[in-house]
């Protein structure tokens, strides 16, 4: 019988038999895995029963790849999840079938023969001693055989083109409300961002005000501030897909919201009832914007070893003097989440505060008016619209009542208390950017004929595309997860530190490969592919880099 030039039949499926099935005992195996390479890795960095960081750090690669390979297992876990809620609800249809499938197939085998932790680096099963030949048996061994087949990409990448290029409310799995508020942003974004996102990024301009008010009344800045403080009370979750909507226009309108979360999370977690009454309405509402102001010039990820220093005055408030880089939205903000250390004699986070500092917004002549403070601004291949810059403080003032919960050296511990919320909508905006760049690719592959026929004819055209929307699935949903975890009250700085390493890399991975589709126009300013790459690769740095994001899972996952 003639094939169609996919390796399958014209008549034939490429969906296998019993993928439910298939699916629901690879699990458990992939776990076993996963349990083998942590026992193993746990016995080379334990001393005297507890986990040493000097041993943690000699064996980096493995522990990295560990963390790399728990977020597979828990990334294939969310995804047969998410195939198992709309299967109940009468939408498990072929695309997700495959979607399913592809994803399987793709990350069992990568989990069997190397997980690809960046460009040349990779952990092996092997590094740890473990052969698992488990993996190539049984149900495994049938997903890694013939899951992702080229006649299964073929045939995702025909329903997806159906389905105009990206997906539907309905595969993401979500419920009525949110299914709501995507498509609000949807169409936000599509009528008010993505017509201008390209200028504003080539003439790396401020997002204009007038968007900013529109978000504001849109409820963007208070989404998940609770109600009796002027905010919408809505869940993390609601965060994520509003996140994923607005960085789907353009990732400097989709981070917008990122500074008022983080300034709203700290106030919430660590504030006093008045700090409480007087920050949060201004926050939710948009009338007072804020910035984040932790990370210093010589200390990157290491933010114990802090030196601005805020030093007592005689009137009761506080001197701030040092130095503080990559901080986004400084000009405009109103208010400055700033960490400084309060005990001269601390080298450490213990000697950490957190202080709710006040300042003016600046103008283009003046971008900070404020005795004390001064700044200069850094540019940057992307994420732009809201500029960076490097600020100096010099006797800055802030007042008695605004050290964070009015008591000293609880900076640290209020900063972390935020990292969840952070990351999980980092991953969310790293999915926007990812859609992006698979919403023009596909565009582009569609229209771009070369040798007598459109790109997308060609097989490893259309294979990346496939892949784009797979892994674009499977981190969706792992950030899902993390976020609902978020909402159900529980402990989630594994999920949502696996969930902003596995977007991270999905987004960096979506942008080359649709600039790679482009070409030569790809590398051209005009296409806005060119500016997604740039966008996409800061994913994989801020908000903890991938490197320090893989160590923090690994020692959660051996203590």
């Amino acid at each position: 019988m003639p094939h169609d030039g996919q390796g399958q039949r014209p008549d034939m499926s490429p969906i296998l038999p019993d993928l439910a099935a298939l699916t629901d005992a690879a699990l458990p195996v992939a776990g076993s895995v996963l349990e083998q390479a942590r026992a193993a890795l746990g016995g080379r960095v334990t001393e005297n029963g507890r986990l040493s960081p000097d041993l943690l750090e000699r064996e980096q690669d493995a522990a990295h790849g560990l963390a790399w390979l728990a977020t597979y297992v828990e990334a294939l876990r969310q995804l047969r999840a998410w195939a198992g809620r709309l299967q109940q609800g009468g939408a498990f249809g072929e695309a997700e079938q495959l979607i399913l499938q592809i994803g399987f197939g793709e990350y069992l085998s990568q989990i069997a023969g190397g997980i690809p932790m960046w460009q040349a680096e990779f952990f092996r099963l092997r590094d740890l001693g473990i052969a698992a030949p488990e993996l190539g048996s049984g149900a495994a061994g049938i997903l890694m055989a013939g899951g992702n087949t080229p006649a299964a990409r073929h045939r995702l990448l025909e329903l997806v083109r159906a389905r105009a290029g990206h997906a539907t409310p309905g595969d993401c799995g979500l419920d009525a409300e949110l299914d709501m508020i995507r498509e609000q942003f949807r169409r936000y974004a599509t009528d008010r961002i993505v017509p201008d996102a390209h200028d504003w990024h080539l003439s790396d301009a401020l997002i204009p005000m007038e968007i900013i008010g529109e978000l504001a009344e849109m409820g963007v800045f208070g989404l998940t501030i609770p109600e009796e403080y002027g905010g919408l009370g809505l869940s993390k979750a609601s965060m994520c897909v509003v996140s994923e909507e607005l960085s789907r226009g353009y990732i400097g309108v989709g981070s917008l919201g990122t500074r008022s979360e983080i300034a709203a999370e700290l106030i919430l977690c660590g504030g006093t009832d008045e700090q409480k009454a007087t920050w949060l309405p201004r926050l939710a509402s948009g009338e007072t914007l804020p910035t984040a102001v932790f990370t210093e010039p010589n200390t990157g990820s290491d933010l114990g070893s802090l030196r601005t220093r805020a030093v007592r005055d005689a009137q009761g408030g506080w001197q701030v003097t040092g130095s503080k880089t990559w901080i986004t939205h400084a000009a405009r903000a109103q208010l400055m989440t700033l960490l400084a250390r309060t005990d001269p004699a601390s080298d450490d986070y213990r000697g950490l505060s957190m202080f709710l500092a006040e300042k003016r917004p600046g103008t283009a002549a003046e971008p900070f008016p404020d005795p004390g403070l001064t700044g200069g601004e850094i540019g940057v291949l992307g994420y732009r619209g809201m500029k960076e810059y490097e600020l100096g403080f010099d006797g800055f003032r802030v007042a008695a009542d605004n050290l964070l919960g009015g008591v000293e050296g609880r900076g640290f511990k209020q900063l972390m208390e935020t990292f969840e919320s952070a990351r999980i909508q980092t991953a969310a905006r790293a999915i926007g950017v990812a859609q992006s760049a698979l919403d023009v690719s596909l565009q582009y592959a569609i229209d771009r004929r070369q040798f007598g026929k459109p790109l997308i004819a060609f097989p490893r055209v259309a294979g990346k595309l496939a892949m784009m929307v797979v892994e674009l699935m499977i981190a969706r949903q792992l950030t899902y997860h993390s976020a609902w975890e978020k909402d159900s009250g529980h402990r989630c700085d594994l999920e949502a530190g696996m969930a902003k390493l596995l977007a991270a890399r999905v987004a960096w991975a979506c942008a080359d490969n649709g600039l790679q589709i482009h070409g030569g126009n790809g590398f051209a300013l005009e296409y806005p592919i060119s500016r997604l790459l740039c966008d996409a690769r800061i994913l994989n740095i801020f908000e903890g880099a991938g490197e320090i994001q893989a160590q923090v899972i690994a020692r959660r996952l051996l203590a």
